[in-house]
């Protein structure tokens, strides 16, 4: 196992407008293997009929954002750290 990605309808997402997540080892991490995994799961979740995907991501975490920004999402602001580990960014995708 590498790691995981998918849908949630819980955090900033709905059941009709779920949020995209994914974690990978960092063994994996580097390799693009998130950006093919987020691939697929926007793909399938067009194909699915959803309208829109929404992801959270750290303010400082570049590499994950990098691999939203390469599968379409747009970041639309930031939301106020709801822990220690920094500030939360949303982004959106319109499928």
């Amino acid at each position: 196992m590498l790691g995981y990605c998918g849908l949630n309808g819980h955090g900033n997402g709905s059941s009709a407008e779920p949020e995209i997540a994914y974690e990978l080892l960092r063994l994996a991490q580097g390799y693009g293997y998130a950006t093919e995994a987020g691939n697929a799961v926007v793909s399938w979740a067009a194909n699915a009929g959803y309208k829109r995907l929404w992801a959270g991501v750290w303010d400082w975490n570049v590499a994950s954002r990098r691999v939203l920004t390469k599968l379409g999402f747009r970041e639309l602001r930031r939301i106020e750290p709801s822990s220690e580990h920094g500030h939360s960014l949303l982004t959106v995708r319109d499928l």
